[in-house]
């Protein structure tokens, strides 16, 4: 079904919810791996509900909805040169998919880039939702400015739910002004440890870095490459970068990389090209705490076959490994063990239905995760399982 209107997406929901049959949501159809399968009985596309309802530049807030393609957006938002300051990644060459990313899958997914470690992440700039619950009822949240929220917040609680709490018609955003200059520094072949240390001294010092990532040798380049991307006003870019460079000195010098170059190795650490193939690997992302992730790293790759890379300072980890029978769970949770997360981002449909996608929950935090869900979706009909078995 493709509903065109918020009414219709209502009506459909309740006519799910009398006839007892689940729902699958999809938005562009471009993260179709991300998840449990869920098994269903009504496949909703909110395509249909595309266009921008409001667009305020000198306010810095746009809202769409949610079947809106996020390409669109950032068109719009690029001729007032604004911009979605935590730069959501593109998951189609992971998949392998096609369509266009939606902006409704961006709220739902919280699905955020390499700024996020500077800016923040897709829930800090949602500061608003409509969506449908699985009542069929039709809920606003949020508004049009960023403010204190007394209550329970349901943008932010909606926003990393993978559609499971309802089905989002419209998200409002704020926006940031674009940065008009960047540079990107590089220092070469460091080791995973003096890599990850290289940014932690960088993120801790006053040169506001925007992206920190690590790639070891043979990832994007025959040796490993650590690089560090400073954003703003030429002036301060400038100062920035050169204060940088004195600070990174002991680590044996960095260079500034050309923009254009430098661009492209910002688009594949946001899209995780450096782990999209061989396509039949699984997918891990963890994480954990940057000074703690070489040697989680390590130790798993004691035990299996890997390729990884570094982002967020080291606190995001891109895993690739054999799928076997569990794509490695087993390995990866327990070398996480206390100290971390893991989320299986890509895997055959057989491993995502059996193995834990998310990292599970304790039984208190499973009972309030499962009377959530009951209090948006009593009858269990949006997205089931996606996340979490029975949920």
């Amino acid at each position: 079904m493709i509903p065109v209107d918020e009414t219709e997406v209502a009506d459909v929901v309740a006519g799910a919810r009398a006839a007892r049959r689940p729902i699958a949501i999809v938005g562009g159809g471009t993260r179709a791996g991300l998840g449990r399968p869920v098994e269903a009985q009504i496949r909703l596309e909110t395509r249909g509900l595309t266009g921008i309802t409001l667009y305020e530049p000198s306010e810095l807030v746009i809202s769409a909805r949610a079947g809106t393609a996020l390409s669109e957006i950032e068109a719009v938002l690029a001729a007032k040169r604004q911009c979605l300051a935590f730069e959501p990644m593109d998951h189609r060459p992971l998949y392998g998919t096609r369509g266009e990313p939606t902006i409704g899958a961006v709220a739902a997914c919280n699905i955020s880039g390499p700024r996020r470690i500077q800016a923040g992440a897709a829930r800090d700039f949602l500061i608003g939702l409509r969506f449908v619950n699985g009542r069929g009822e039709i809920i606003k949240s949020g508004g049009r400015v960023m403010k204190n929220v007394t209550g329970l917040d349901l943008v932010r609680l909606q926003c990393g739910a993978h559609g499971t709490l309802g089905v989002l018609t419209e998200a409002s955003f704020k926006v940031l002004p674009a940065p008009k200059s960047s540079a990107t520094l590089a220092l070469h072949g460091l080791s995973d440890d003096a890599g990850v240390a290289a940014l932690s001294a960088a993120l801790g010092s006053p040169f506001h870095v925007s992206g920190a990532t690590h790639l070891p040798a043979g990832i994007g380049a025959d040796e490993a490459l650590t690089l560090l991307r400073l954003e703003g006003t030429e002036h301060s870019v400038r100062h920035r970068r050169d204060a940088l460079i004195d600070l990174l000195a002991p680590n044996g010098g960095a260079e500034e990389l050309p923009a254009e170059r430098a661009a492209a190795l910002w688009r594949a650490i946001r899209d995780a090209l450096f782990v999209a193939e061989p396509r039949e690997t699984a997918i891990w992302r963890l994480s954990v705490a940057p000074t703690s992730a070489p040697k989680i790293v390590a130790a798993l790759a004691d035990r299996i076959d890997i390729r990884h890379f570094y982002d967020w300072g080291g606190g995001l980890v891109w895993l690739a490994v054999a799928p076997g029978e569990d794509a490695q769970a087993g390995s990866i949770r327990a070398a996480i063990a206390g100290s971390g997360h893991a989320t299986l981002v890509r895997a055959p449909q057989a491993i995502r239905a059996e193995a834990d996608i998310f990292e599970p929950l304790s039984v208190p935090l499973m009972k309030l995760t499962a009377g959530i869900k009951t209090s948006f979706d009593p009858d269990r009909i949006i997205n089931p399982g996606r996340m979490y078995t029975g949920i």
